[in-house]
């Protein structure tokens, strides 16, 4: 009769903190660990399978692993050796992934799922869109949730270069599925922010390969992207959608019919009529249009003269309340202007260089607007406006 060692439990409880990057679960929790032996002078000799070889983050683990066993009184040293997972093994860390679903769903669009999905829409490019998508994600997270990005801009995909992402991040793919980017952020101010991402960006062989995709296949990859993707459990599923009112747009609010949609606009009144567009047509697909935030509002500039902080209107005024206004008497109910953001260049080039802003420079006003912003939505009741009930009559 052999005895378990006594040092065992202590060594399996460290491991449980062993969080795997890209998953966020314990890597006990995801049958990684696959050897564990403990010698009669307390040296730990552990097998850990990575889910495919040449895990981008397996130093990430090992580095993980031996801090947390070293925190374990007794042990006197560790022996790891990285292996990687055969097929079956992978088989069954995807059907556990995926709940026990044979074929893949899209998990936001079930029943009782309790993600919020917000896509982010604009009538046109160039109002900052993007901008404003990967700084509300970073912002939700800093309050503490669970948030994950798509960016669903097939062709003009920006979000790996606004969080700074290079070449190599590329999600890492488990059989049929994918698993999202992490991205982690540490604030000035201390907060850490972590994201789950995928872009198409992330899938082609360069970021400058074009992509000439219409109708059928475009509307498959986009599925690929919500169901093949294990997004996890998710507070907040932000969407950045392309410009405009096209196949994307559509195709997004057919799959995900219930989710919300903030629209972005400046305050060009011009812009303000196109932006309308994009809110009624996602209401038209059942989407719940939540509201609008207007970008770059204003710039606050010290004045050489006076010495006082003047507001600049670069771009005239309005156009966020008109684009509000518009879609509530379009929709028939109150759709509120959310946020002005005012115009800073951590929000555009400085954002390449360093990291979006409301991590990099948290107490500038554009953030502050941002993080306000943020607030509001986490703080908002769950709406049945738009959603599917799935009610029978008799």
């Amino acid at each position: 009769m052999t005895h378990e060692h006594p040092l065992r439990p202590a060594v399996m409880a460290a491991l449980e903190t062993v969080i795997d990057p890209e998953i966020r679960r314990p890597i006990t929790d995801l049958g990684m660990v696959d050897e564990l032996e403990i010698d009669g002078e307390g040296v730990v000799h552990l097998s850990v399978l990575l889910t495919v070889s040449g895990c981008p983050l397996r130093s990430t683990i090992e580095r993980d692993v031996q801090t947390a066993l070293a925190k374990v009184d007794g042990v006197a040293g560790v022996q790891l050796q990285i292996g990687s997972m055969n097929a079956e093994q992978r088989a069954q860390l995807t059907a556990k992934l995926r709940g026990g679903h044979p074929e893949p769903v899209i998990a936001f669009a079930q029943p009782g799922s309790l993600t919020k999905v917000i896509a982010i829409a604009s009538g046109k490019g160039g109002v900052g869109k993007s901008s404003v998508t990967v700084n509300l994600a970073l912002a939700l997270a800093r309050l503490g949730h669970s948030v994950g990005l798509l960016d669903a801009d097939i062709y003009g995909h920006s979000v790996p270069d606004l969080l700074g992402l290079s070449e190599d991040a590329r999600p890492t793919v488990v059989d049929s599925m994918i698993l999202p980017v992490p991205v982690e952020f540490v604030s000035a101010d201390g907060k850490t922010a972590v994201l789950k991402v995928i872009s198409m960006g992330m899938l082609k062989e360069s970021r400058d390969q074009v992509i000439a995709w219409r109708g059928p296949i475009l509307d498959r990859a986009l599925t690929q992207l919500l169901s093949d993707v294990f997004w996890g459990d998710l507070d907040f599923f932000l969407i950045d959608l392309p410009p405009g009112t096209g196949d994307v747009a559509l195709s997004i609010g057919q799959k995900l019919p219930g989710s919300d949609m903030i629209v972005v606009t400046t305050p060009q009144p011009s812009v303000a009529v196109v932006s309308e567009r994009a809110g009624t047509m996602g209401s038209m697909v059942h989407q719940n249009v939540i509201g609008v935030v207007e970008n770059m509002s204003w710039y606050e500039t010290t004045c050489p003269h006076c010495g006082k902080q003047h507001r600049i209107e670069l771009f005239g005024a309005g156009g966020g309340q008109q684009t509000a206004d518009a879609l509530t008497d379009r929709l028939a109910r109150e759709v509120p202007l959310l946020a002005q953001i005012p115009m800073d260049t951590a929000m555009g080039a400085d954002t390449e260089h360093q990291a979006p802003i409301v991590v990099a420079f948290p107490d500038l006003p554009a953030a502050q607007a941002i993080g306000s912003l943020a607030e509001r939505i986490a703080a908002a009741r769950p709406s049945l406006v738009g959603r599917p009930l799935n009610l029978m009559t008799s």
